[in-house]
């Protein structure tokens, strides 16, 4: 049975551990909220939140289909509801998009994007019973400007705005929100080795290219600009407004590239316009 607070909200939030996931289960909390943390091993989200009453801690491999259902179904057996999911656990992979092997691309969709859309289905079923509620996708600015060395981490992110335009569209008549959040680079440890996989095989003629992306990773790790406690709160605004955007950049430079790319767009389009409209009957 439910358990009766009055939480003015119910997140669910994956890779809660850890990173930004935890900290916006920090902010969550802060705000009056409860939150659903989960992670591989809840004994983490314990360790770090303590005892609370609007603490469920739960064991999601969101990659377990069956999983990611039963904990969406005990986010409503223990809080009655579910206002909000977070659906931020994922990792990088930086390397040219020839170096990296097969195995590290099919590891890298099965959490970024396979893993999103296991506990997107098992959510939207009580939302959408509820006629309420917010889907947060958490992508990146490599969700909307891809860059050599993270092309193939850059593609699952493009797969999520993908998958949130549509959900946008599909669930808007029903009246669940959906948003897909761009982060730039923010002071977490996503480029430590323990969130960031680097593909080991090597290609001397990638070494301008994506090479010395392998090496500016290094370089600006824990010198991000974007403050993590601040995204947690942009979250916690995005969630009380009353029309929540499609999609919100959050940092300087993803604003910097988000912009670069669209006069990019605009510009390429207006020069090739000719060619592209004489394909019609």
């Amino acid at each position: 049975m439910s358990i009766s607070h009055s939480f003015k909200r119910v997140w669910l939030v994956t890779g809660a551990s850890r990173g930004i996931g935890a900290k916006i289960v920090a902010a969550a909390l802060a705000n009056g909220d409860a939150v659903v943390a989960t992670a591989r091993d809840a004994s983490t989200i314990v360790q770090r939140f303590g005892d609370q009453p609007g603490l469920l801690a739960a064991t999601l491999d969101v990659t377990n289909e069956a999983q990611s259902t039963a904990v969406a179904q005990a986010a409503i057996e223990h809080f009655g509801r579910i206002d909000v999911l977070v659906n931020n656990a994922g990792f990088g992979l930086i390397g040219a998009v020839e170096e990296a092997s097969s195995d590290e691309i099919k590891r890298l969709y099965e959490t970024n994007v396979f893993g999103l859309l296991n506990v997107t289905r098992g959510v939207l079923p009580h939302m959408r019973a509820a006629r309420s509620g917010h889907v947060i996708n958490i992508s990146s600015v490599g969700g909307y400007q891809s860059a050599p060395g993270y092309g193939i981490y850059c593609s699952t992110k493009f797969a999520v705005e993908a998958l949130s335009e549509a959900l946008h569209g599909e669930l808007a008549p029903l009246g669940v929100k959906v948003t897909v959040v761009e982060p730039g680079y923010f002071r977490t440890d996503f480029l430590d080795s323990n969130s960031l996989v680097e593909s080991p095989e090597t290609i001397a003629d990638y070494a301008s290219t994506a090479g010395e992306v392998r090496k500016l990773s290094k370089a600006i790790n824990q010198q991000q600009p974007g403050d993590p406690e601040k995204l947690a709160q942009a979250l916690i605004t995005l969630v009380e407004a009353e029309q929540p955007p499609l999609r919100l950049p959050l940092g300087s430079d993803s604003v910097l590239y988000i912009a670069a790319k669209n006069a990019f767009v605009a510009e390429e389009l207006n020069i090739w316009r000719k060619l592209s409209e004489s394909t019609d009957f």
